[in-house]
């Protein structure tokens, strides 16, 4: 109904532009907004106020002129002068009703546009360290990056979807080591495994695997191993240099290829279940960039010589700074560390560097909340380099915090104690995993009711929407059964003047709507909540009218508004990467 308005007032202002009331070089940008206040009508158009400078004439006096022009209507009741030249639309009763026939012909493309104008833009989400299963606070940040690329594409822009791969740097190297460290423990080796090292299960799996696979090929005696190691914590010593130093001695007793090969196995066999695990909660990405690569092609290289040739970097403390300080960022970062080995952020420089050399008109960050302080570092790099840092968007995503019978599940990620993603998928489903994530805005805390999302009621929101498709789905088989005929020729949508059917009309015309402002405003959770709202509205009818009436033009009325209700929630739950069943 917006877009309806915005062509009435655009055709109005073409017809002043063509007898001369307005210039014809006048440009504007036609803004309808729904009222909050129903006294003030339906929607309002400040249009003629923009004009006012660029016309030389009073607001209200354009505003008249517009009203005059506007063509006839038969959704448009009356329109109003209000204010300084506000103009408000009162709608007709039934004038929702026509969008029942819009949703109905373009199906699965109803709600989409073109607002986006094809503007490429690059989503990079999740790209956790592959260390690890991914753990439920992984998950968030993969229910919403999908989700949100998916609202971008439904307005018209052009998304790549991102995984970036953290393949290089310390931390890959003490979980490689961990990996040996545990190889040596099946093949009979006793010492106390480092406390910084990495604790899961799944470091036991990989280890068993190389054990199986090839004997004893790679084993080093414990004395040999830990000859000359400084103490571990539990020793009194310090627990990082402890695992740094168990790094080195690994690299020095298996040799490049022997521990390149670990490494290699260990980084696959992490990858492969991250990607399994991603896939099969609906999340399927355009690209893996490894970060590998970017060290081997020496784009990190460049990167500090262009920073370098701008004049800012300095050395000090026989390491290379950049000097963020001069971008707004609260201290100058390390590039390359005393011992020659450039850093995550030099890393990361390069990377987002080649993002914007590959084209994308916006690049959108999805990162745990704990990174709040890394934005303003990497766009004070950006702007060193002469890239537009207002072209990247950083967001924000907050842990989750599980709760089984109202207790909170303690989780540690470096110990091996956390819930992973596919433990959540098994135990709650992939639909309810990926509402409950995106329910709320995404630096919002979240409580995650493990109870709440597995029961099969009104009070668990996912469950709701998806009975009300079902439901939908359910008086259609019914139609068939009692042999009733539905043609949407004969049906008379007028009929449908209960107040229900008003209301769910009226939902149904926002659902364009609703969606254009979750995708601009970056807030999946605003569809979340409408499907919710509009199941309910839908439930409310359900139990308040019967569809299956005798009188065969309100039966295929109300037969056409039920399915409109059908595909507009098929379509917000497919963006939202959650089914649609037909059967409950």
């Amino acid at each position: 109904m917006k877009e309806k308005i915005r062509i009435l007032v655009q055709a109005a202002i073409e017809n002043l532009q063509a007898d001369g009331t307005l210039p014809g070089s006048v440009g504007q940008q036609i803004q309808i907004t729904r009222t909050k206040n129903k006294d003030h009508g339906d929607f309002a158009c400040n249009v003629a106020m923009s004009l006012t400078r660029v016309a030389r004439r009073a607001p209200r006096e354009i505003a008249q002129a517009i009203v005059q022009q506007l063509p006839d209507s038969s959704d448009i009741d009356k329109v109003q002068i209000a204010g300084p030249g506000f103009i408000n639309f009162y709608l007709r009763t039934g004038a929702y009703l026509s969008i029942v026939k819009d949703i109905l012909s373009q199906g699965a493309h109803f709600g989409e546009s073109q607002i986006g104008n094809n503007k490429r833009v690059q989503v990079e989400f999740v790209s956790a360290n592959p260390t690890g299963p991914l753990h439920v606070g992984h998950g968030r940040g993969a229910a919403y990056g999908a989700t949100l690329a998916n609202l971008l594409e439904a307005i018209g822009c052009r998304v790549h979807r991102e995984y970036y791969v953290n393949d290089a740097g310390r931390q890959m190297d003490i979980l490689g080591a961990s990996v040996w460290l545990r190889y040596l423990e099946l093949s009979g080796e006793e010492f106390v495994f480092p406390a910084n090292g990495y604790q899961g299960d799944y470091v036991w799996d990989i280890a068993a695997t190389l054990h199986r696979d090839h004997g004893e090929t790679y084993r080093h005696s414990a004395a040999e191993v830990y000859r000359g190691i400084p103490p571990d914590e539990s020793g009194g010593g310090d627990k990082e240099c402890h695992i740094d130093a168990l790094v080195s001695r690994t690299k020095a007793l298996l040799g490049d290829n022997r521990y390149r090969f670990i490494f290699e196995l260990t980084l696959n066999v992490i990858l492969d279940d991250i990607r399994d695990d991603l896939e099969r909660f609906g999340v399927v990405y355009e690209e893996w960039y490894s970060e590998k690569t970017l060290v081997e092609r020496g784009a990190v290289h460049l990167a500090i010589e262009r920073l370098r040739e701008a004049g800012h970097v300095y050395e000090k403390d026989l390491a290379l700074w950049f000097r963020s300080t001069t971008f707004g960022d609260e201290k100058d970062r390390v590039l390359v560390r005393e011992n020659g080995q450039s850093t995550y952020f030099a890393s990361d420089v390069a990377y987002h560097m080649d993002k914007f050399e590959r084209g994308y008109d916006e690049v959108i960050d999805v990162w745990g909340a704990d990174h709040h302080g890394y934005a303003p570092r990497i766009k004070a790099a950006l702007e060193a380099l002469g890239d537009q840092s207002s072209k990247l968007d950083v967001l924000l995503v907050q842990f989750a915090n599980l709760y089984r019978d109202g207790e909170k599940v303690q989780m540690s990620t470096r110990s091996g104690e956390f819930v992973t993603l596919r433990q959540l998928r098994k135990e709650v489903g992939k639909d309810a995993a990926r509402f409950f994530y995106i329910v709320r805005k995404c630096e919002q805390h979240l409580d995650f009711d493990l109870d709440l999302a597995k029961s099969k009621s009104a009070d668990n929101p996912v469950y709701y929407i998806q009975y009300a498709h079902a439901r939908i789905c359910s008086v259609m088989g019914q139609l068939e059964e009692k042999r009733l005929s539905f043609d949407v020729d004969s049906a008379d949508l007028q009929r449908l003047n209960e107040n229900h059917e008003q209301v769910l009309s009226v939902q149904l015309a926002r659902y364009p709507e609703v969606l254009e402002r979750a995708a601009i405003s970056r807030e999946p959770h605003q569809l979340a909540h409408f499907l919710r709202e509009l199941a309910n509205s839908f439930h409310t009818y359900y139990n308040a009218h019967q569809f299956l009436v005798d009188d065969d033009a309100l039966r295929n009325a109300r037969l056409m508004l039920i399915l409109a209700v059908r595909q507009v929630i098929r379509n917000g739950l497919s963006l939202l990467g959650i089914s649609a069943p037909e059967i409950m």
